[in-house]
């Protein structure tokens, strides 16, 4: 959960957010609700696989495959956002703006598998290639926000929560990462 979250009362979804707040877990916030210290704390316990096991071993090895696809990753949203000469990119060059997500939908084809092979020992990662997949089949269509809007479940956004996920399961931080 990253931020505000606004839920439908009378949801499913609501329900849930009812337990979560009577645990602790949550707290409403306006019409929103938000994570607390302790939910937070709650959810890296749960999300750390077993130190030490054949699991880690696996999320480990994915890991290791994915900083350099990351790198990769933050070049082409650099570069979607930015051209050379550091202009902001006003996305009326179609060929430069298919020239990036040409580069993003051929990182995407190599990420899948990984992503799916860490999916093999941890059930959750199955739904980030489909999720990626997802926005970028919006970004085909014209739609460029879902390529790095942090308002919906954009490309960027999307592969921002693989990140996190991935140093959860390995209890790890990002400032302990090799820096590019």
């Amino acid at each position: 959960m990253r931020g505000l979250v606004e839920i439908e009362s009378g949801s499913a979804r609501a329900v849930i957010v009812e337990r979560l707040q009577a645990a602790g877990l949550l707290v409403p916030v306006r019409r929103a609700v938000r994570i607390t210290a302790t939910g937070r704390t709650t959810h890296e316990q749960w999300a750390r696989v077993a130190a030490g096991s054949e699991i880690e071993m696996h999320v480990t090895r994915g890991y290791e495959r994915f900083l350099p696809l990351n790198v990769e990753f933050l070049r082409i949203c650099h570069d979607w956002q930015v051209r050379a000469g550091n202009v902001p990119n006003d996305h009326r060059d179609v060929r430069y703006d298919w020239s990036v997500i040409d580069r993003l939908r051929t990182l995407d084809e190599r990420t899948a598998p990984v992503l799916r092979r860490i999916a093999r020992s941890v059930e959750r990662f199955d739904t980030y290639p489909r999720r990626l997949r997802a926005a970028l089949q919006q970004i085909d269509e014209g739609d460029k926000e879902w390529f790095t809007s942090p308002r919906i479940d954009s490309y960027h956004t999307v592969w921002m929560q693989v990140h996190e996920d991935l140093l959860l399961a390995l209890g790890r931080s990002r400032e302990h990462e090799p820096q590019t």
